[in-house]
């Protein structure tokens, strides 16, 4: 192949100048050796010979000559992203972040790709985002509650856990349902330094086991019983169990949620042969209205999550045996409820922490 190049006169004193300087640069030399070559008529397989270099090299070069002339030759960078922040460009990384998503179909940024978008360093998105306190990676769930009495169920909850009545005891109540009995294939590999403990991902299933647990909201103490079963004749077996742990003739207040086995004939009939019992639903879908679900999560992580368990008889002396040692040194939840108006509902549109 071979590219013809006229020169003027001055061009050729120039790049000659350029050719054999001792002084310049070499690149600087090599682009000018390069022109005066094909300019004398060589083809580029012989400039290729002749200067070591490829013929991406030669078109490059030869082709900015062409364009640009002697100011062709000299280097050309790409240039950097943006190093200075300003109030613009700002507002751009939160208005692209808030409203706009990956071309290539992600559904988030993340710093480096919202960079490539804007021409900016990721280092830059991800300062902006720490100031406005942007996490597009994290996800959390959420559950409105539809219930119209949400108000009212949510204050009479809140009210016995900051106003307790008297002389009364205080209970939230749940069940805990279809605990499994896992038994692992393989044996577990303890902790070791530098080595988190290892379970093998295959396990035998046991059966399943319901944990029924009452927290008493002014001593943090834990009454609890497992069963086969979550039934209504199951929650009732356990509210007689609450009663007869309590002094005879105690008022007692019994938090629940609303599952259907805590509002049947049964549960009414216990409730007019025990007047003492009262009993409080929480609103539909607001289980973290309920303190007992706090120490459900405290059970699940130092028992359930990496138990390993031979059978459900030995599932339910280890739930027991943890609920005896806790109540040993039991905590009670320190309950704050600062802004009811806050609360997530399907017509809300920002939400506050």
């Amino acid at each position: 192949m071979k590219t013809t190049i006229k020169l003027t006169k001055a061009e050729r004193v120039e790049l000659t100048n350029r050719a054999t300087s001792r002084t310049g640069r070499a690149e600087d030399a090599r682009r000018a050796r390069l022109v005066l070559l094909l300019s004398d008529g060589h083809t580029w397989a012989e400039v290729r010979n002749k200067l070591a270099c490829s013929d991406s090299f030669t078109s490059r070069w030869s082709k900015r000559f062409c364009e640009d002339r002697l100011a062709g030759l000299y280097s050309r960078h790409a240039g950097q992203p943006a190093s200075t922040l300003t109030p613009v460009l700002e507002a751009r990384i939160l208005e692209w972040t808030l409203k706009r998503k990956p071309a290539d179909g992600s559904t988030q940024w993340s710093t480096r790709k919202l960079a490539a978008a804007l021409g900016v360093s990721h280092m830059m998105i991800s300062r902006v985002w720490i100031k406005h306190s942007l996490k597009p990676h994290r996800l959390e769930g959420y559950l409105a509650s539809n219930d119209p009495d949400f108000e009212t169920k949510a204050a009479d909850v809140i009210g016995l856990y900051l106003n307790p009545p008297q002389h009364a005891a205080v209970f939230c109540v749940d069940e805990k349902t279809a605990i499994q009995a896992l038994d692992r294939k393989d044996p577990v590999l303890p902790l070791s330094p530098g080595r988190a403990e290892r379970h093998g991902f295959e396990y035998y299933r046991h059966g399943t086991l319901s944990l029924y647990a009452a927290f008493n909201t002014r001593t943090g103490e834990v009454l609890g019983k497992t069963a086969s079963s979550h039934t209504s004749a199951e929650f009732v077996a356990f509210l007689r169990d609450i009663v007869a742990n309590q002094p005879k003739g105690k008022e007692i207040h019994v938090i629940a949620d609303n599952l259907s086995a805590h509002k049947t004939k049964q549960v009414a009939q216990f409730l007019a042969d025990h007047p003492r019992v009262h009993m409080h639903f929480t609103p539909t879908y607001s289980s973290w209205l309920n303190q007992v679900e706090l120490w459900f999560g405290k059970i699940e992580r130092d028992v359930i999550a990496r138990g390993v368990f031979t059978s459900v008889t030995d599932l339910k002396r280890k739930l027991m045996k943890y609920i005896r040692h806790y109540n040993k040194n039991p905590k009670v939840v320190k309950w704050k409820y600062v802004d009811p108006s806050r609360r997530i509902t399907p017509e809300s549109i920002v939400t506050g922490h």
